[in-house]
């Protein structure tokens, strides 16, 4: 039955209207793989030494910090690990156990490189400590814990996907004590550090977290067994309605009106709301390049690489997935006398509004002074100008549907947020890094900002010629799009 799952798996794959964009998308993402597993690997080797020579305790001080590692993981899983994915409907009248299917899906998440990737950590400083004198059982009870803890994670975050409030809650707690230790008024790893520790001193300890482990995978397996009804899970719940009074937006016309459904869309559906969250996050992310903190993001490059992400979250993680925002209704759509121009309208100046509203909150930077501001700002200029563009342009190859009722599924994807995402955004940061790393060494940063700036002016005063190619790509994609979206990926 496995087998047959899997062979399920790759005709879906293959099969798919968007196999190529997908397959360029899987190449992309085993080259990023590939580089993490290198970092790690390289982290993994060189800590322990390091350390040793720094005159610190290696293992005590990675215990002392462990709790941060793993919540850290918890953190990034919640927004970037996919869930389990399987169309389900058609097995539920099939003579097979529901009980099959769900080991199925939850077997697949122990592949997922959210949890091989630590083992390229884990396991080379395990075999560093033994090399360095460690006792050898010791650090495989260590290890064989730290394993059962990744993996606790991967269940965690199953569990707690549809539970916006409580991860949000454990996040706060978390980031407010590593800033009350920064400033030392509470020290929480005084607390876990010893729990980390004794899994090193008693290695038989480490029974503990791998049976916490079999518990939470038995919970896990009973949680999405039990929601496995179609009377129950796959249907739609009735809910209060609540309207919005958004008729100003009238005085726009049928671009309006678009932009009414838009605005419902951030504000009702789970993901969309999730997207929305995350890419404000993204004027935090500023912080790694502007704080001194890393030595190497003081780079030009990287400054200007941090400035467009400041300003491009929603842009990045929204607009990259128009149209499939509305791939629900986008065969009923492009049945009604529209024109395109007015939709691609909408979607652009909801992207180019809250790219200028994160350019806003964006203030506080200038705590680090004007040259870091300076450099959002132009990153902001770029990404209303030029970068918007190319993500309305971009949005015609990328026929992925979006299920916005996923929240109510047994097991849908439910990351507003992925990798897809990231990757297929990179492209727009290269431009803008060039030109001021162009204008930086030739001159000055400020010939390097001048011309950042210069290519989002130019974005802007060709914008209508842009938008007649854009409009006339998406004429021409209109019936593959419709196609794709009625297809389950």
């Amino acid at each position: 039955m496995i087998r047959r799952f899997l062979t399920l798996e790759w005709k879906s794959f293959s099969r798919s209207a968007a196999f190529q964009t997908n397959l360029a998308l899987k190449i992309l993402m085993a080259v990023g793989a590939l580089y993490f597993i290198v970092c790690f690997l390289i982290l993994a080797l060189a800590v322990y030494p390091l350390l040793k020579e720094a005159g610190y305790q290696p293992v005590q001080t990675i215990n002392q910090a462990m709790i941060y590692y793993l919540m850290g993981d918890l953190f990034i899983r919640y927004f970037l690990q996919k869930m389990p994915v399987m169309n389900i409907r058609p097995m539920m009248i099939l003579p097979m156990k529901k009980s099959t299917i769900v080991h199925f899906l939850l077997g697949k998440t122990f592949f997922s490189f959210f949890n091989i990737l630590h083992a390229f950590f884990f396991l080379p400083f395990t075999i560093m400590m033994v090399y360095y004198g460690e006792p050898l059982p010791s650090a495989l009870g260590w290890w064989l814990a730290m394993w059962a803890m990744i993996y606790i994670n991967n269940f965690v975050n199953l569990l707690i996907n549809n539970k916006a409030a409580l991860f949000y809650s454990i996040a706060i707690l978390i980031m407010g004590s590593a800033v009350a230790q920064y400033y030392e008024v509470f020290d929480l790893t005084q607390w876990t550090a010893p729990l980390f520790q004794a899994l090193f001193d008693y290695p038989f300890l480490a029974v503990i977290p791998l049976l916490l482990l079999v518990l939470l995978y038995w919970a896990t397996f009973r949680f999405f067994f039990n929601k496995m009804h179609l009377d129950e899970q796959l249907t739609a719940k009735s809910e209060v309605a609540k309207t919005e009074d958004l008729s100003w937006l009238n005085q726009f016309g049928t671009m309006g009106t678009f932009l009414k459904n838009d605005l419902r869309l951030l504000k009702r559906n789970k993901r969309s709301r999730t997207t929305l969250m995350v890419s404000f996050l993204f004027i935090a992310y500023g912080l790694l390049f502007y704080s001194s903190t890393i030595e190497g993001y003081k780079a030009p490059a990287f400054q200007m690489f941090g400035a467009i992400f400041c300003s491009g979250g929603f842009l990045f993680t929204f607009g990259q997935f128009v149209p499939s925002w509305d791939s629900a209704y986008y065969p009923l759509m492009m049945s009604q006398n529209i024109q395109y121009r007015d939709y691609l309208m909408s979607k652009w100046w909801l992207m180019v509004i809250a790219t200028f509203i994160s350019s806003i909150i964006a203030t506080f930077y200038l705590y680090f002074g004007w040259d870091v501001y300076k450099l959002i700002l132009a990153g902001a200029i770029f990404n209303m100008g030029f970068n918007s563009h190319l993500v309305l342009l971009g949005g015609t190859f990328v026929k992925t549907p979006i299920d916005l009722t996923t929240s109510q599924q047994v097991f849908g994807n439910k990351q507003a947020f992925n990798a897809k995402t990231m990757l297929i955004s990179l492209p727009k940061m290269l431009l803008p890094v060039m030109l001021y790393a162009l204008g930086y060494y030739s001159y000055s940063s400020d010939l390097g900002v001048l011309l950042v700036t210069a290519a989002g002016i130019l974005g802007f005063a060709f914008r209508d010629k842009v938008f007649n190619q854009i409009e006339r790509i998406y004429i021409n994609e209109k019936y593959a799009t419709i196609a794709a979206y009625k297809q389950k990926v």
